[in-house]
């Protein structure tokens, strides 16, 4: 039975901007399959404190119909991840309205908390969901959707779409596609 959600007020939005939201992670030294890494939290992620919380948000649903996860997971069951080798975190960790109201400065800088971040908990993959903030951030214009020619510290590297509700050019289907791409790729990694 999915958690029942109870809906941040306009209040509890605004409250929420700026607000950090904590990792999903694994110890230090335990699996992770897959690191995937949003853009930064929504205020609706940041009045809830679950990451890709906002109703429309395609994140939790993608994670399924790609096999990541055996049942449709609700945000306030993120702390199941661990148990599957998936994580979450955020190129930026504060809680915006919109992506557009990070600068690129921000951007850049989440790249370098990132890099440590994947140095430390060494995942297989890390998946960046958001190609736009993803060039920005590592300074790779012609990066494209899929797998990338170059490692990411000790992890292979995947730009996701972004599963934003906003991000009207990709349907569900297609990002769950996509992220069933990831998993089969992360299957085949553990298998060798």
């Amino acid at each position: 039975m999915r958690p029942t959600r109870t809906r941040p007020t306009k209040d509890d939005l605004e409250a929420a901007r700026d607000r950090l939201i904590p990792d999903v992670l694994p110890p230090v030294g335990g699996t992770l399959h897959v690191l995937f890494s949003g853009i930064n939290p929504g205020l609706y992620s940041g009045a809830t404190g679950h990451h890709f919380a906002r109703p429309g948000n395609r994140f939790w649903p993608a994670l399924h119909r790609s096999g990541f996860t055996g049942r449709l997971l609700d945000p306030s069951e993120q702390d199941l991840l661990p148990g599957y080798g998936l994580g979450i975190t955020n190129l930026a960790p504060r809680t915006t309205a919109r992506a557009d109201e990070l600068t690129d400065a921000e951007l850049r800088e989440g790249g370098h908390r990132l890099a440590a971040l994947v140095d430390r908990h060494r995942p297989s993959y890390l998946a960046v969901a958001g190609i736009t903030a993803y060039r920005t951030a590592f300074g790779r214009p012609r990066t494209r959707i899929g797998p990338q020619d170059e490692a990411f510290g000790p992890a292979r590297l995947w730009v996701l779409p972004n599963p934003s509700g906003l991000n009207a050019s990709w349907t569900l289907d297609r990002i769950a596609a996509e992220f069933r791409r990831l998993r089969e790729a992360a299957e085949a990694l553990r298998a060798v």
